[in-house]
């Protein structure tokens, strides 16, 4: 699934919306174990992610499909980890992209923050750190820093990933909650169908072409109800949008 630019700009979203973690990952790191459990624990969390141990497939990656964030290690075979930096960098993509490196001089963290990285993580790592700081990116590609966002009387934990309408907490699933707070974080705008499969599918996934309308038919029927106005707005040609009903 091509997403063309790779990389959104300095802000997504409607401004100082709240926050966000990132809906697609990208992990590039060659050593195979490090890799599956980082891809692991992302998508447990609830992320889409894409994964590579290639450095040039890395750089197909990152540079050919829009990611909120890239976790890159350095040392890669074909082409490392400050190469893809430079290269992202140098084609004006924003891409977030957080380092992870067994390397920890301050030189070596100089030289790959000095190249644009956002973040910087040296191994051995705890995976609940790497979570966190991945948020953390996350949420300043949407110009985020509160980990709840309201719309209306809509409230989403992104930390904890608990909705409520109102006084009620709605139970969702996985796919349905990616899916609202992928439109939450771009409350007031119009949002494509395809934006928001590419958002909440990895590259290799099969789905149908009417996936996004279905979960929305789902999150619908659980947000909205006779003495709750909809939120969820179709967009006739266009998509769908997530605002305020006044």
């Amino acid at each position: 699934m091509d997403g063309g630019a790779g990389g959104r700009g300095a802000c997504s979203g409607p401004g100082a919306l709240a926050e966000g973690w990132s809906m697609r990952v990208l992990v590039v790191e060659d050593y195979a174990p490090i890799r599956k459990a980082v891809a692991k624990s992302l998508r447990e969390a609830g992320f889409a992610v894409d994964e590579t141990g290639d450095g040039e497939e890395g750089l197909w990656y990152a540079t050919s499909n829009d990611y909120d964030v890239v976790v890159l290690d350095l040392m890669l075979p074909g082409v490392d980890g400050l190469a893809i930096l430079q290269r992202l960098r140098a084609e004006g993509l924003v891409t977030h992209v957080l380092i992870l490196t067994a390397r920890d001089t301050v030189q070596d963290r100089v030289r790959g923050l000095d190249l644009g990285a956002d973040d910087y993580l040296v191994k051995p790592f705890a995976m609940e750190a790497l979570l966190a700081r991945v948020r953390a990116l996350a949420r300043r590609a949407y110009c985020a820093k509160n980990p709840v966002i309201a719309v209306s009387d809509l409230r989403i934990d992104t930390t904890t990933k608990q909705v409520w309408r109102g006084s009620d907490e709605v139970t969702l699933t996985a796919r349905e909650y990616a899916v609202l707070e992928y439109l939450a974080l771009r409350a007031g705008e119009v949002v494509t169908r395809t934006d928001i499969w590419e958002h909440v599918y990895e590259f290799t996934a099969d789905a149908d072409s009417n996936v996004v309308d279905v979960y929305i038919g789902y999150l619908r029927k659980k947000l909205e109800s006779a003495d709750r106005p909809p939120l969820i707005h179709t967009i006739r040609g266009s998509g769908y949008s997530l605002r305020d009903p006044s």
